[in-house]
């Protein structure tokens, strides 16, 4: 009965929704690219799969026009998250800093985003829910943090004050 009990709290504990797991065969038909050209800029970004079968964000940002940064959004039904506490990716970056942004609904103005730098190798960055702040325009808002109930938009973005090439390669998003 004690293992039993052990087994299932162990599982409760590991437990995982996935949100994306990028293989050769992805339909990335949900995934779009926003670059500052919406506000008359000249980043240029792009979104692929690469041949390993991963999810390839990659571009250029210009600072030209006020320019300065390149997202790419993933948008799905909406996900009940609040049996989760973060959001784990597994990633390969090109040593640069980017942003994890979330929205509870796509309809937001505002997303809660937190920070995570790449090191050139794979690696898996946990971003707990408690820890997204939320932000308009690079601005930090006078609200809570995220509340990790719902879900229904996933974006990485990269605006580093600097004209830059960029490449983030994509594995795997989930909950846990």
């Amino acid at each position: 009965m004690i293992s039993l009990l052990l087994i299932l709290i162990v599982n409760v504990m590991t437990s995982t929704l996935e949100i994306f797991d990028f293989n050769t065969s992805s339909d990335l038909r949900n995934w779009h690219i926003v670059d500052d050209v919406v506000m008359g800029g000249g980043s240029n970004g792009q979104f692929r799969l690469n041949s390993d079968g991963h999810g390839e964000f990659s571009g250029r940002i210009s600072l030209d026009n006020n320019g300065g940064f390149s997202s790419v959004q993933y948008r799905f039904s909406k996900i009940k998250s609040a049996d989760y506490t973060m959001i784990r990716i597994r990633i390969k970056g090109d040593g640069k800093r980017y942003q994890l942004r979330v929205k509870s609904k796509s309809t937001e103005y505002f997303s809660y985003i937190a920070y995570f730098t790449t090191n050139g190798a794979w690696q898996t960055v946990d971003i707990l829910f408690h820890e997204m702040y939320p932000s308009y325009r690079g601005k930090k808002l006078d609200m809570p943090n995220y509340p990790g109930e719902t879900m229904e938009e996933i974006a990485f973005l990269i605006a580093n004050k600097k004209a830059e090439d960029f490449k983030l390669e994509i594995d795997r998003i989930e909950l846990r």
